[in-house]
Order: C-alpha cells, then structure tokens, then sequence
C-alpha cells in the first residue's frame, strides 16, 4: 500500500518535505480489528505539532493522520460490529485502557494509556489501516467523504469545546483563530443558539470575511477590540497571544477555553503581557481541552447530520501532503484540508 511516513521529528522551517512517499505490507487485522480501505483523511495542526516535535509520536516511522474515513473490507477473528463495505471514521482516539477511574467515569480522553490515532498508531496518511471496532464510528450517508473528513476531529474537538464553554443562548461568544475547527463550530453555534452573537479574531483577512459570510457579527485581527465583552471565547490557535488578548476581552466570570494540544514557542514573551486586574480578575477562569471521547464524536456526528454541517474542504491528493502541510503552517487556510487517498 502507499502511505506517507515520519520517520523523525523536525523543523518545517528547515525541511518543508517531512513526510516521505513509501510502499508498505496491508495490515492484518487482528482480535476485534478491523482493516479499512481508506477514501480520504483531513489534514489537522495537530500533525504539524507531531512533526516539529511538540506532541512527538512514541515510535517511528509511524503514519500520521488521525480524521480518517473509508471502508471496512475485512474483520478480524472476534470483530463483527461492522461487515465489509460499511463506511466507517476513525478520529483522535485510537483506543484507551478501559479500566481506569477516567475511563469509567466516561472521561477516556484523560486515560494515561490514550493512545492517538498517527501519532501512537498508524494513522490516515494511507491506502489501508486497522483499528478496533469500537473505536470506528458510522457516517451518516449525507456526508461525502471529503465532507465527513474534518468532523471527525476539527468538528469533534470543536463540539467538545463548545460543551466546555457553557454557552447559553442569546450570549456572546468569540472564536479566536477560524480554520477547520472555529468555522465548524460557528455552524453549530447558529443551529444550537440561534440568538447567540459570534465575534472572531484571526489575522487573515480572507478568514475575517469567511466567518462574517458564515454568519459572524463582527471579525477583527487578534488584538482588536470587540464592540463589547464576550461571555466565552474558544481559542484554537498555537500561538500565546491570543491566549492573553482573550482573556482581556471576557466579561466578568467569562470562560476562555483553549483547544489546541500544545503551543508553539515562537511568541511565548507575550504572556508576560498578563496583567492580573486587567485578565484574570473577577473570577474569570480558562480551561484546556484534552483530546476527545468516543462519545463527542458519534454525538457530534448525529448532529452534523441533523443541520446539516457541510465543512468547506481544499482536497489533495496523498502525494501531496507535504504541500498540505506547508499551506497550514503558513497560515493559508479556508475552511479544512483533506487528502483523497
């Protein structure tokens, strides 16, 4: 099969080809696994936070990739949830342990074994993998593929945050960075509470004017001021400044919450910006997302389905994931990438 592999972390900067073209066996599914033929897997930040070394993968090669949708075309010796032909996705979570006080609790994103699709395991970036049946979920049939792609970690981390940001309707709620996740999440926002005001931060114009055509009612560049402040604000870039800014524009008891696995370091200086009166006081409070459940992805899913969310995509071809990736690090983003295997 052809797949991309990373064999080693590294500076885009310095290698703007990280992944390298090979030809691999199929894997053999085993135990409760299937074997999926692969159709299309999006394209996420989080790869690049893999690559440069900030979530590093425990082994390598390995194949990134980790918003994977394709066909089931064999079952291991104990697997029958799904039969042969089944359209099937696979998002960040590839498996947890099953036992342990988070796992049980229902919080499995928070297991000490959470092992990561294309990071602990072979991933997307491929003709083929395997994954445990539980941990595949069923697309609905309105979605294509290309489409059914990024909801299964840009719009599943995004209604995972959401929750997390205990919006109410009729609030105001402000999404700093708008690639693949915030505009997804605007979309919720609109169908979920139709009498919420969106405001969106990005420092690209073209992002400014998406979100105003998505139904944002203001967007301005991270360090702008909103006409007024925001009861929550969902961040989802790498960076600190926009950590910092937000914060500054939460109303009193506002909730920032951060959606991003690491940040980079590049502006790290800009927390010393942090002025307690001025961002933390009155009982404002941030919080992290931490991966997701199985739960937030086949919730999710039901309810793209239900308004239904069409996710704007640029596709490309497998061979061109380096390009893909470039695109992203330089900030070049409309919508989510996906690569059509």
């Amino acid at each position: 099969m052809r797949a991309m592999l990373l064999r080693g972390t590294v500076s885009m900067k310095e290698n703007s080809n990280p992944l390298e073209p090979a030809e691999l066996p199929i894997p053999e599914p085993e135990g409760n696994e299937i074997l999926v033929k692969i159709s299309a897997c999006g394209v996420c930040h989080t790869e690049l936070d893999e690559i440069e070394g900030r979530t590093p993968p425990p082994v390598f090669p390995v194949i990134p990739g980790h918003q994977v949708v394709g066909r089931v075309v064999k079952n291991g010796p104990s697997a029958g949830r799904f039969k042969p032909g089944d359209r099937v996705g696979i998002g960040w979570i590839y498996s947890s342990c099953g036992v342990c006080p988070s796992c049980i609790s229902g919080n499995e994103n928070l297991c000490e074994h959470f092992k990561a699709t294309g990071r602990d395991a072979n991933g997307g970036y491929a003709e083929y993998m395997v994954v445990r049946e539980d941990y595949a979920h069923k697309i609905p049939d309105i979605f294509t593929d290309t489409e059914a792609a990024p909801l299964l970690c840009a719009g599943s981390i995004g209604y995972r945050s959401l929750n997390l940001a205990n919006l109410r309707d009729g609030q105001s709620l402000g999404l700093t960075g708008f690639g693949a996740s915030g505009h997804l999440v605007l979309k919720m926002v609109k169908h979920k509470y139709p009498a919420a005001k969106v405001f969106v931060f990005a420092r690209n114009e073209r992002e400014r004017n998406f979100a105003l055509e998505l139904g944002a009612v203001w967007a301005g560049d991270t360090g702008d001021e909103p006409p007024e402040k925001l009861s929550c604000i969902i961040d989802t870039t790498p960076a600190w400044k926009p950590v910092v800014e937000a914060l500054k524009n939460l109303q009193s008891g506002g909730r920032l919450v951060i959606n991003a696995i690491r940040k980079e370091e590049a502006d790290k200086e800009y927390l010393l910006k942090l002025n307690y009166q001025q961002h933390l006081w009155l009982e404002k409070e941030c919080k992290s997302v931490a991966n997701v459940t199985r739960k937030d992805i086949s919730e999710f899913l039901s309810l793209a389905a239900e308004i239904p969310i069409k996710p704007e995509v640029q596709e490309f071809r497998l061979e061109e994931a380096n390009a893909a990736l470039r695109e992203l690090k330089a900030g070049k983003i409309r919508g989510a990438k996906v690569l059509v295997i």
